[in-house]
């Protein structure tokens, strides 16, 4: 194992935790950068025994264009919601929605669902005992398909291409 790799066992997840120690404490002092980075190194080290097999991440550009994607539609149906349930509650259309996977990396399996469960109005209910389908549960669900569509387009495809694009 490189050296790197010893002290640096998820680099990314190192980064992520210095930012968000950073935005949580707002406060850009040689202090707080410290700590931040004490805390980056020493997550990763102490839980990678959590991680027998750490997903490569080969497109930090796309994986930075979803989490935008998913903070922007977290906002949106938060507005989307509120609007549902303050309107005419008769006019909702709850529905539980198979949704079939085309990712097979369990690890992003796990974001998608996390995703889904993040976005106010839907919920990731249940895996599949194959790994092959989702069942997701929507507020209001006009047309199965087009949330299934939307789903695919908005979130699988870009973790197909961050997590499954380096498989071998």
């Amino acid at each position: 194992m490189s050296i790197r790799g010893k002290w640096l066992p998820h680099p990314w997840l190192t980064l992520l935790l210095i930012v968000v120690w950073q935005l949580l404490v707002n406060d850009l002092s040689v202090g707080s950068l410290l700590l931040g980075a004490v805390l980056g190194v020493s997550i990763p080290l102490l839980t990678q025994v959590f991680w027998p097999d750490p997903p490569r991440l080969h497109r930090p550009g796309v994986m930075l264009g979803f989490v935008l994607r998913v903070l922007g539609d977290i906002v949106t149906a938060n507005f989307e919601v509120a609007r549902l349930i303050l309107g005419p509650t008769r006019r909702l259309r709850p529905a539980f929605v198979v949704y079939p996977l085309e990712l097979r990396d369990e690890f992003a399996i796990s974001v998608l669902a996390t995703t889904i469960s993040l976005t106010p109005g839907t919920v990731s209910a249940d895996i599949s005992d194959d790994h092959r389908r989702l069942l997701i549960h929507g507020l209001d669900v006009p047309d199965e398909q087009e949330l299934i569509d939307t789903i695919k387009q908005r979130y699988e495809k870009p973790l197909r291409e961050v997590f499954e694009c380096s498989r071998t």
